[in-house]
């Protein structure tokens, strides 16, 4: 092989070489949050509460002054949990009564009869049963206090704690309920991540890029609500990584050994 033929084979080997590499480069994804905010700027968000829905737990208790005139409108503590047995190691002082709020969004109260509490937070039910116990004059000095038993929200896929997490506050958002599940891994679609919520008998999915602040602020799956499901879809690479190997032709792997076993040739070849 001439001289000049060997300079030509070789700097063909070179580009291709070369642009087996690039080709194996893979564009950085959106890894940081909100990336569109400039500094020092207000953004205002309309905060939308958590609040009671069919099927709810909600626990309610009445204080006054007068405890015995109070105690009626208390539900009795349980001794026990029903179908458990007794324990005696078990601290019973925390058992905590409450009220299913039935498919009507109405819940029976003690004398009161029937409330109806769908669509309210906590500090309206306390509210409403506060004033229709003054206004029917039965206690006119009562202390309401309203707290949701069993709400939670579910946090599934490419996040370093999956499961479902307690509601303990008026207002969750996504980002809330990430941090809970203890952040995305490097590997989960911060621009593709789906919740799914319950709505009249049915599922309602909405799709959050938590990159941008515009679409994450506007999105109705903002502030979650309870049962929402929270789904972080794995990337191309954690897609990959789900076959045999993860060397398959689209794979960053194979295309570098390839570049390597082309360079080694090449070496060998015009040594």
């Amino acid at each position: 092989m001439t001289a000049t033929m060997k300079g030509k084979f070789k700097t063909v080997l070179l580009v291709v070489t070369a642009s087996l590499l690039m080709a194996s480069c893979v564009a950085p994804r959106k890894i940081a949050y909100i990336q569109d905010v400039p500094s020092d700027v207000r953004r205002e968000v309309a905060i939308v509460p958590v609040t009671a829905q069919p099927g709810d737990k909600i626990s309610i208790v009445v204080n006054s002054k007068n405890p015995e005139l109070a105690e009626m409108f208390n539900l009795p503590v349980m001794a026990h949990r029903i179908g458990q047995p007794m324990n005696s190691n078990y601290n019973y002082s925390q058992q905590v009564s409450s009220y299913t709020v039935d498919s009507n969004g109405n819940i029976d109260f003690p004398i009161l009869g029937e409330l109806h509490v769908e669509g309210l937070k906590r500090e309206k039910i306390a509210s409403y049963i506060k004033n229709e116990l003054v206004r029917k004059s039965q206690v006119k000095d009562a202390v309401v206090i309203v707290e949701f038993l069993n709400m939670g929200v579910s946090v599934m896929g490419e996040v370093n704690r999956p499961g479902r997490f307690s509601i303990d506050r008026d207002h969750l958002t996504l980002l809330d309920a990430l941090s809970m599940a203890g952040d995305l891994t490097i590997y989960g679609k911060r621009e593709n991540i789906l919740v799914v919520r319950q709505e009249e008998g049915g599922e309602v999915y909405y799709r959050v890029d938590i990159c941008d602040a515009r679409s994450l602020h506007n999105s109705p799956a903002y502030y979650l609500k309870q049962n929402d499901m929270v789904y972080v879809e794995p990337n191309n690479v954690r897609a990959r990584q789900s076959t045999v190997n993860g060397n398959n032709v689209r794979s960053t792997s194979f295309w570098m050994s390839l570049a390597s076993l082309i360079a080694t040739v090449s070496v060998l070849i015009f040594k």
